[in-house]
């Protein structure tokens, strides 16, 4: 319910803070008092649009702050969840307008939208105006208020479980013939596409492997190839180039001529050639090593020329297949899969679809019986609820109104998980008229009063919590006034109630009374709100009964509608 509303700077209202209870509370004061101003408040906290003419004049901005108390499982809290806002035991809602108009809105302090903001003030409450009508109003809203009067809950979730079951069949349906269609279009290609993938048979991780091992094939061949040119230096077969060992034994030859024949250079260590001599020699014998070192080298190399050219064909082969179907070289096992399924679709798709739509046909029919079995109590439901409208009509001067619950079958287009109808509240107020939209056909005060005796009847259907009545008692006084203030009273019981009443009969009844007065302080209107027990109380009905000069015999009769009322 609503529990409190604080006011700053909007129009005539400098400060304003009000608390509010369960029951029915009145609002009562002379004409031009504030009252609608206390209601344009409420309705920019609950995200009517902003306007800079509600700041107070002299002032920057107005605020308005309201704050609700629902129940844990209020529909609300799952709203502020869905939106990912934090959810307390309370909610408050504060709306700012600064004098260009442009406003801003928060939720337990937090930033929300405006079209957020109405969607949370909907949950939470309902304003019943002349002018202003929201929620009975809607058609939209009527099947439900509908169902919740007076179906059993079992059978109108029937019809949502079917409903899905029904539309899940059709969305696989859809599917598998789209499937199907697409896969006749390329049967050749994806033929050719299987067959070549399939050949190929890419394994998962392969082209890493493959080139890893190309990789250490192509290191394997530059290190064979490098002991290749190594020997061919050291020992080269061909002729023309004798190589260094031949060399250094020439070189060996000539020196040694310049020796005595008899002697050798470890034989004449003394002799300046021994030590070229001697390294001649030692050259020769690393040369000999270096080539038996890499003789050994070249015999064990695993550089396999044929292997080398086996992996590279494999691996361009891989990559040439991927770049064709724009993949990866990895994805391209996944990819023959998918493409199998596909083609397998041509053999099994048939059978598939027969199924399918085999099954979507019983589950038409199925759903078609459970909205059957909901059409059926709605029509039952439909005549309780037209008697217990008709049965309060009287009392608030409509005896002359007709209201009709219609239920109207939709074409197979229209069918949705709500059933196979269409139900909308229609009322004629003259005899012989053809019934009508609610608010197209009543006026403003025959209106307010038949949605008093819908909401009576309804009230149970709604999560909303307060409902705000708007001079409900226009144009009415006396016996139909006073039958007005008992229903309110009556549903006041089941929901928080405001009402602005200009009817003693009504301010008689409510469980709590706020007075709207204008006063002048410091040269400048105000508006002022006072809460009215006692005698304060008795005054303003007996001045609402007797207008400016209150009698004894208004008091009297005020003491008469406040006992009556108690």
């Amino acid at each position: 319910m609503l529990s409190a509303l604080s006011i700053r700077d909007v129009v005539l209202i400098d400060r304003l803070d009000l608390n509010f209870g369960q029951g029915l509370t009145v609002l009562t004061g002379e004409t031009g008092a504030g009252k609608s101003i206390l209601l344009d408040s409420l309705g920019l906290a609950l995200g009517a649009r902003a306007d800079s003419g509600l700041v107070r004049a002299g002032q920057d901005q107005a605020s308005v702050t309201a704050f609700f108390t629902p129940e844990p499982t209020h529909p609300a809290f799952g709203l502020l969840m869905e939106q990912g806002l934090e959810a307390e035991e309370d909610i408050v809602i504060r709306r700012i307008v600064n004098r260009d108009g442009k406003s801003r809105a928060f939720v337990n302090d937090q930033p929300v939208s405006a079209g957020l903001l109405r969607r949370l003030a909907a949950l939470l409450v309902e304003v019943q105006g002349q002018h202003d009508q929201i929620g009975l109003a809607d058609p939209a809203a009527h099947g439900p208020l509908l169902d919740t009067f007076g179906v059993d809950p079992a059978v109108s979730d029937a019809v949502v479980s079917v409903w899905r079951r029904w539309r899940d069949r059709l969305t696989a349906l859809d599917r598998a013939r789209k499937a199907m269609a697409e896969a006749q279009r390329d049967e050749e290609w994806l033929r050719h596409a299987v067959n070549e993938l399939s050949d190929l048979s890419a394994e998962t991780g392969e082209e890493e492997a493959l080139a890893q091992a190309r990789h250490a094939m192509q290191m394997a061949a530059r290190r064979a190839e490098a002991i290749a040119a190594a020997l061919s230096e050291i020992a080269p077969r061909e002729r023309r180039n004798p190589g260094p060992g031949a060399a250094l034994r020439a070189a060996a030859r000539s020196l040694q001529r310049l020796l005595p024949s008899s002697l050798s250079a470890e034989a004449e260590p003394e002799n300046p050639l021994a030590p070229a001599l001697a390294a001649i020699d030692r050259a020769e014998e690393a040369i000999a090593e270096a080539e038996t070192l890499l003789s050994r080298l070249s015999q064990e190399s695993d550089a396999d020329p044929r292997e080398l050219e086996r992996v590279e064909e494999r691996l361009f082969a891989l990559r040439a297949a991927a770049r064709k179907h724009s993949v990866t070289v990895a994805e391209l096992p996944a990819l023959r899969d998918r493409l199998a399924e596909r083609l397998a679709a041509l053999d099994t798709g048939s059978a598939h679809l027969t199924a399918l739509e085999t099954a979507a046909a019983a589950d038409r029919l199925a759903f078609i019986a459970a909205a059957k079995t909901l059409s059926a109590a709605r029509l039952k439901a439909a005549k309780e609820l037209q008697a217990a409208i008709m049965a309060e009509l009287p009392p608030l001067r409509l005896d002359r109104t007709r209201f009709v619950a219609e239920i109207s079958e939709l074409a197979e287009s229209g069918w949705s998980a709500r059933g196979v109808e269409q139900v909308q509240f229609l009322i004629a107020t003259n005899p012989g008229q053809t019934p009508g939209a609610i608010d197209k056909i009543a006026s403003g005060g025959e209106l307010s009063r038949l949605m008093l005796a819908l909401k009576l009847v309804l009230s149970r259907g709604s999560p909303v919590g307060t409902l705000i009545f708007d001079e409900v008692d226009s144009g009415i006084g006396g016996a139909t006034a006073a039958a007005v203030g008992e229903r309110l009273a009556r549903l006041s019981q089941d929901i928080q109630l405001l009402t602005v009443t200009h009817s003693p009969q009504v301010a008689a009844r409510g469980s709590a009374h706020l007075r709207v007065a204008k006063a002048v302080d410091g040269g400048r209107s105000a508006t002022r709100v006072e809460p009215l027990t006692g005698a304060a109380r008795r005054e303003e009905v007996a001045r609402m009964l007797a207008g400016e000069e209150v009698t004894e015999a208004a008091r009297a009769a005020a003491d008469s509608l406040l006992g009556n009322a108690a």
